[in-house]
């Protein structure tokens, strides 16, 4: 191969280039991205970034790391076709040729059909673009409400919050991030969200963002009540970018879908990140994740497989979210588990729920507790899965059980 390229600049993309030079790729590499920063940490956007004035990007790796390892950074170019057959990218300014591709397309913010989306106070983020403009209204701000209960929503709350702004969210479900943790988990960030001063409505649609003169001033639940606003912050998910993937003709479903070794169906495209729809091995159906860790490990994989060195994709994922002074730490699925155990008190502000299917051990949400986690991703990685009881008694020492398996 003479030349890959890599359309995304986000973590899966970043390090897609860094890998393939590791893994030995010599040839031409280009990281195509929209955006026209270096790849940065996305993370901290949703916190310091938007919180302190003068807080700068986080980059990946700095320019310097790009220039030395011969890696063209195509930022502010946006690719709007795949041109399989000719063995070549269209961009908005021209076309670059390939040998192979990696797609690490990402996803974008899922914006709901809801009147008033498009009013100028109304906020969205995913970039760093998004970013700042959010973090240059939140010097004006002082009504802040915020349309969704998810990792987003609820960090940039908190943020709001410290920043000492007004701030309700709204959320449609029933619970707090409903869709990823345990009710335990979701019970205690309400208590928590609730006792900084937010208020927290759960079980309220939104019927539409009320504006006067172009500008949000209030939101308007299902129910007919109006809950006045000077800045609206929308986060209800995202939406995987598979547009590019589609119109080539590769297969596509909620997401682009890969096999084990991150291969679409062109064997000379590879992804991974966001975007993409993999077989998940524990789980036995397919998913798709959106998480640094996995955006990183895909891309390894991927490099990998193009390098000739393909093995299987089997990291086992985590998550995080920090809100105000509590860390969110997530290992495994939960989705499929019928039983779980805490471990640890919720009123001490430090726990963990330990999620099981069957006997088998798939999932721990830990509050304010890195050494369960991290306890926790050597257990699910090696397939271990303690005794309920003996988890959820804390003199008992997690640690031992990685020892005897050693």
């Amino acid at each position: 191969m003479k030349t890959i390229l890599i359309i995304g600049g986000g973590h899966a993309g970043a390090q897609a280039a860094a890998s393939l030079r590791a893994d030995g790729f010599d040839g031409r590499l280009a990281l195509i991205s929209s955006e026209t920063e270096i790849p940065y940490h996305r993370p901290p956007l949703s916190k310091a970034f938007v919180k302190t004035p003068d807080e700068d990007l986080q980059e990946l790796r700095p320019a310097l790391f790009y220039e030395k390892n011969g890696i063209d950074l195509e930022l502010g170019r946006t690719v709007v076709a795949i041109e399989r057959d000719a063995g070549r990218v269209k961009l908005d300014d021209g076309h670059l040729d390939f040998d192979a591709l990696v797609l690490a397309t990402g996803a974008r913010v899922r914006v709901p059909p809801v009147p008033g989306i498009e009013l100028g106070n109304v906020f969205m983020l995913r970039t760093a673009k998004d970013a700042r403009r959010l973090r240059e209204r939140f010097a004006l701000a002082r009504d802040v409400v915020v349309v969704g209960g998810g990792f987003i929503g609820l960090e940039l709350a908190a943020t709001a919050r410290l920043l000492g702004k007004t701030v309700t969210v709204i959320e449609a479900a029933p619970r707090l991030m409903g869709r990823v943790v345990a009710p335990q988990i979701s019970s205690f960030f309400l208590d928590m969200h609730r006792g900084l001063g937010t208020t927290v409505r759960l079980e309220t649609p939104v019927a539409a963002i009320i504006g006067e003169d172009g500008v949000a001033v209030a939101v308007e639940t299902l129910a007919g009540e109006r809950i006045a606003a000077d800045t609206v912050i929308v986060g209800v998910g995202v939406v995987p970018n598979i547009e590019l993937a589609a119109e080539a003709g590769l297969s596509v479903g909620n997401g682009v879908i890969v096999d084990e070794a991150m291969r679409t169906s062109d064997p000379r495209i590879v992804a991974a990140g966001d975007a993409v729809s993999f077989h998940h091995w524990a789980l036995g159906r397919a998913v798709r994740l959106e998480s640094v860790q996995n955006a990183v490990d895909q891309a390894k994989t991927a490099s990998a497989t193009l390098m000739g060195k393909a093995e299987p994709y089997n990291a086992v994922p985590w998550f995080w979210s920090d809100q105000g002074d509590y860390k969110l730490q997530m290992v495994g699925l939960s989705n499929d588990a019928d039983r779980s155990v805490t471990r640890g008190r919720p009123e001490n502000g430090s726990f963990s729920v330990f999620h099981y299917r069957g006997e088998a051990l798939v999932a721990i949400d830990s509050v304010n507790r890195a050494s369960d986690h991290m306890l926790g991703r050597r257990l699910l990685a090696m397939g271990i899965s303690p005794d309920p009881a003996t988890v959820s008694d804390e003199a008992f020492e997690l640690k031992s059980l990685i020892a005897r398996a050693g």
